[in-house]
């Protein structure tokens, strides 16, 4: 006779059935399609986190981010965590409560650093340019005369907008001020071109879902030598233990030290996958992404003008190669064109996001998807939206 059980929560029926993950074309702002190469790199046999087998990993990984953000910085890494986590990291390690941080806003994630920033006791100034727009450099040059921050953060490609950020010269006004030029790469990185070394970037970091094709879970980092010195001499300990650099440089032996201390389990397979997708990137030259998504994004912005679609960004040098946003078509629901495209063409569009929402629809071929086959499905399932849904005669 079985024992009555002591659960009283059930097993749950739903987890009877094998799940099974849909085909689609991941054509939105991210994440993008994971290509075979990679997803085999993360299907290998888990080994420990602290094994040497694992260090050599992470020095790969070092090495290729290195590559891909054109660095010689020794404090580069990747958060175990997604972009969020990158720029908690930069802004968590980099600001002390009651420090003056400018951040610069045009678009959704210049709104969220500020608020990650207010959230730890910053003093936090911001200046805003229209969405679409960018900043002068002779606007920035005026407002850390004006508020003299030891921080100013920018977002070089803005997903929500479509905008890709001139960053020349920037970084040496903010040195001229004796502030870090911190730079959020997390759309942009792969897909067009950035040199943090030379364009004097301090802490730059991005996301492994997009241009790099990984899964969601890691974020490259890094710190150059004077934001390091700002991080190694704080007065207080950031806010967040498990995105502290002192753990995290040694953790991934940026430190100088012989010893590595444990401080988390590192997300094994998504190391795996990311080491990957760097040597992807490798293999095909960082300079040749640059061409081929700008190409890309040339031919894709000529296709939508031919249907008659308009384009959010009305200047062409400022175009983020890697996320198109288009004005959403009058007399359309941009939900309804979404979800038919989702339902009839196994493709992800997606609409605004934070100052674009119900403006525009956005595109995004990052990666493996920066193809002309992709512009073509993109735009015959576009075609058929517009023929299908409903349009107001209002």
């Amino acid at each position: 006779m079985v024992a009555m059980s002591s659960l009283y929560v059930p097993p749950p029926k739903c987890l009877e059935k094998r799940f099974v993950a849909p085909q689609r074309h991941m054509f939105g702002p991210g994440p993008s399609n994971v290509p075979p190469r990679i997803l085999a790199a993360g299907a290998e046999p888990v080994i420990g986190h602290m094994h040497p087998e694992m260090f050599e990993i992470m020095s790969d990984i070092r090495s290729g981010i290195q590559y891909a953000f054109q660095t010689r910085n020794k404090v580069t890494l990747a958060v175990s965590g997604t972009g969020h986590a990158a720029m908690e990291c930069a802004i968590f390690n980099a600001v002390e409560p009651g420090e003056d941080v400018l951040m610069a806003v045009n678009g959704i994630w210049g709104e969220r650093a500020a608020e990650i920033a207010e959230r730890i006791g910053a003093r936090v100034n911001t200046i805003r340019t229209p969405a679409g727009s960018c900043f002068t450099n002779e606007d920035i040059n005026q407002a850390l005369a004006r508020h003299k921050p030891c921080v100013v953060l920018f977002t070089h490609g803005e997903s929500s907008t479509g905008v890709l950020h001139p960053l020349d010269g920037i970084g040496d006004i903010c040195h001229r001020h004796n502030c870090l030029f911190v730079v959020d790469c997390v759309a942009s990185m792969g897909g067009a071109p950035l040199y943090m070394d030379t364009q004097g970037i301090d802490i730059l970091y991005t996301g492994s879902q997009k241009v790099l094709n990984a899964p969601p879970g890691t974020a490259p980092i890094s710190f150059s030598e004077r934001a390091w010195q700002k991080v190694f001499n704080r007065k207080t300990k950031p806010v967040s233990f498990f995105l502290d650099m002192s753990w995290l440089a040694n953790y991934w032996g940026c430190d100088g030290k012989l010893a590595r201390i444990y401080h988390h389990t590192g997300p094994v397979t998504n190391f795996y996958s990311l080491r990957e997708s760097l040597a992807v990137l490798a293999e095909q030259g960082l300079e040749n992404s640059w061409c081929r998504h700008q190409e890309v994004a040339e031919y894709f912005h000529e296709g939508l003008e031919n249907m008659g679609l308009r384009l959010f960004v009305k200047d062409k040098n400022v175009r983020l190669p890697t996320v198109t946003t288009i004005v959403a078509p009058p007399g359309y629901d941009w939900k309804e064109i979404t979800s038919y495209i989702m339902k009839n063409h196994k493709l992800e569009i997606s609409g605004g996001l934070g100052p674009s929402v119900g403006q525009v629809l956005r595109v995004g071929l990052m990666g493996c998807n920066s193809s002309k086959a992709s512009v073509d499905m993109v735009l015959e399932a576009l075609k058929d939206a517009l023929k299908h849904c409903h349009k107001s005669r209002v």
